[in-house]
């Protein structure tokens, strides 16, 4: 048995946690691969919405195993504050013993750091998720499975304390005392230790056994530390490969990839935007679409579908289908436009150069549509939002698999 994978194809907060939710209802296990609690998944069932951060949106099937992969970097003081939305996850919830700890000198790091770079700050949502990683890369990181021994934990901390006590001081970042530090990370052990395993075992335990697995991702491909808009990025593998790495996994273990995407876009914090529009239009779907961010509350940029980008991501990712998301956020436009290619010096591209902030995007304009929310069929659709669709499909390459026309788990088009 092949585990499913689903992944961002923009730059994030595409919708993949409505789509998860959906799909987890006959799914065995759910794991996350990359990421942090920087990220943000809303899911709305029977009128309740959930935000989700660090556990996996297949949470709500009561069967599921969700697990949390080894390749994100987890906040203890925010995963415990998520789990106390639930009554009872022992059996179901699993945390990599090698996902690296996100603690408090990494989101006083992150925050000092984008401070200091003022107007070319990166936008982060200065929750220590990059300091995480970098100690992570830089090998003097620390797991949350340390968590099993606290004394030994708390020594290695002091003295990483000590060895880069210039770099503290010079951030203006006051440290923990040997005894609050000690404090802090036995609450964590107290309350997380039940959740703590081998879970890359697991998992290719419950693939030989061929149980029914999806793989889920954060953020989207455009934020990829390799493949995205760097230095506005993440710091992570968005992409689908990245779930190899974040879970322990071979490529050979992968099955459908389903690539998520808006019927527009939007980016949150700096870097380019190609089809951003700073117009009225920009700010009507930022309004439909309810654009601020799960995580931060930040204010979303706004613009129109970037079918290159799209193109590109799903070509990276090895997308089988798509999932169109929020369709009917652009319902009373009379008029919706298509980046179906860029220019650059004179010249036009269909391709992803690497100077996004330099090209002028081309539009194909389309005629919009009244009403798609709530359709469940494509019989249900405007005439105009199918052929946007078909446009999607032609343009990018790939098939669209679903649709979703408002925020309710049931109001999704199968195709």
């Amino acid at each position: 048995m092949k585990a499913d994978l689903i992944v961002g194809i923009q730059w994030g907060d595409e919708g993949k946690g409505k789509i998860v939710d959906l799909l987890a209802q006959k799914y065995d296990v759910v794991a996350r691969y990359q990421g942090g609690h920087n990220a943000g998944h809303t899911i709305v069932v029977d009128s309740k919405t959930l935000a989700l951060h660090l556990i996996p949106s297949g949470i709500l099937n009561k069967k599921a195993v969700n697990i949390i992969g080894n390749g994100v970097v987890v906040s203890p003081e925010a995963l415990i504050k998520e789990m106390g939305q639930f009554d009872s996850l022992e059996g179901r919830l699993f945390i990599s013993q090698s996902a690296h700890m996100i603690l408090g000198f990494h989101i006083a790091i992150d925050k000092a750091k984008e401070k200091l770079l003022g107007d070319k700050a990166i936008g982060t949502t200065g929750r220590g998720i990059g300091p995480a990683y970098s100690e992570k890369i830089a090998r003097s990181g620390f797991r949350i499975g340390e968590l099993r021994d606290i004394d030994v934990l708390v020594e290695k901390i002091l003295i990483y304390f000590k060895q880069n006590k210039p770099v503290f001081d010079a951030l203006g970042i006051e440290l923990q005392s040997k005894e609050s530090l000690k404090s802090e990370l036995q609450g964590y052990a107290d309350k997380l230790l039940p959740f703590i395993a081998n879970t890359t075992h697991m998992i290719w335990t419950f693939l030989d056994n061929g149980k029914k697995i999806l793989l889920e991702g954060a953020q989207g491909t455009m934020l990829d530390i390799d493949h995205g808009t760097y230095p506005y990025v993440t710091s992570s593998s968005t992409i689908s490969a990245g779930a190899c790495i974040g879970l322990g996994i071979n490529p050979k273990d992968i099955g459908h990839i389903t690539g998520i995407v808006k019927a527009y876009c939007t980016r949150v914090g700096n870097g380019p935007f190609p089809t951003e529009d700073f117009t009225s239009y920009g700010d009507k779907l930022r309004e439909n679409g309810h654009e601020f961010g799960t995580t931060t509350g930040r204010p979303r940029r706004c613009g129109w579908f970037d079918a290159v980008a799209c193109k590109y991501a799903s070509r990276l990712n090895g997308c089988d289908t798509l999932s169109v998301m929020k369709l009917d956020v652009l319902d009373g436009f009379d008029e919706i436009k298509v980046c179906t290619a860029y220019e650059i010096d004179g010249e036009t591209i269909d391709y992803m150069p690497l100077d996004l902030d330099r090209v002028k995007p081309i539009y194909k304009t389309l005629k919009g549509w009244k009403q798609s929310m709530g359709a469940r069929s494509l019989d249900e659709l405007p005439k105009e939002a199918r052929r946007y669709l078909e446009f999607i499909e032609n343009i990018t390459q790939t098939k669209i698999g679903m649709v979703s026309t408002s925020p309710d788990r049931n109001d999704t088009i199968r195709l």
